[in-house]
């Protein structure tokens, strides 16, 4: 493929499966996503993250989730999610 025609955006790599995961079941499972926020630490240890996943997860940078192999949308959907469960009321739900 030419420089022309490069991604933007590349196909999350299979061991970042854990990961994204989690990402999806924050942003799309209500219970799953109250567990989250009540034992981070013992949800990311059931789905298997490595160390270094669980240190981006615990920073919340996008950037480094996505180097890690987050898929972005997922990114964002999370901590949208999230910051919407720690501070009700400050974003419209939908």
């Amino acid at each position: 493929m030419s420089d022309e025609h490069e991604l933007h955006y590349a196909f999350p790599p299979a061991r970042a499966y854990p990961l994204n995961k989690l990402l999806y079941g924050i942003k799309s499972e209500t219970p799953f996503r109250k567990r989250y926020l009540a034992d981070p630490d013992g949800v990311m240890g059931e789905l298997g993250l490595d160390a270094e996943d669980q240190a981006a997860m615990r920073s919340g940078a996008r950037d480094a989730l996505v180097a890690r192999g987050a898929h972005p949308y997922l990114v964002f959907m999370a901590e949208l999610r999230l910051r919407m469960a720690r501070e009700p009321g400050t974003l419209e739900h939908f």
